[in-house]
């Protein structure tokens, strides 16, 4: 997981949820979200590498309409394709345990997702005051 500044303008880490089963994992999302009063959430959209959606895109659109359905907020996708692969570089030096690695691992691709999505949005912005 990550989160923005206030301003929308730096990602951060927000560590990893352990999958715990679906409910539970949603109740805990709706909990930080309340907790921590986030107002839009991003969740990264599993595409082919040509970009195409399979059933891990669509799991994932899912999961992206319950979250809105009980958290009350926006929740937007974004494709995710290469930010996985550019964590795993980026702690390719690590020599944490597996699980351990795994999490570090999820929690940069968040970030970088998130990252994204502000850099996205800010790009958009500056294109409409333009």
């Amino acid at each position: 997981m990550a989160v923005s500044d206030e301003s929308g303008t730096f990602a951060f880490p927000a560590g990893f949820l352990a999958s715990s089963g679906r409910q539970r994992d949603l109740q805990a999302l709706r909990d930080l979200i309340v907790e921590k009063s986030i107002q839009r959430v991003v969740v990264g959209l599993p595409l082919h590498l040509d970009g195409r959606r399979g059933e891990a895109a669509a799991v994932a659109e899912a999961f992206a309409n319950e979250v809105a359905k009980i958290s009350g907020v926006p929740v937007e996708l974004l494709d995710e394709r290469w930010t996985t692969r550019a964590a795993d570089r980026a702690l390719s030096e690590s020599r944490s345990g597996r699980r351990r690695r795994r999490e570090a691992v999820d929690t940069t691709a968040a970030t970088l997702l998130l990252r994204t999505f502000l850099e996205q949005a800010a790009n958009r912005a500056a294109e409409e005051s333009a």
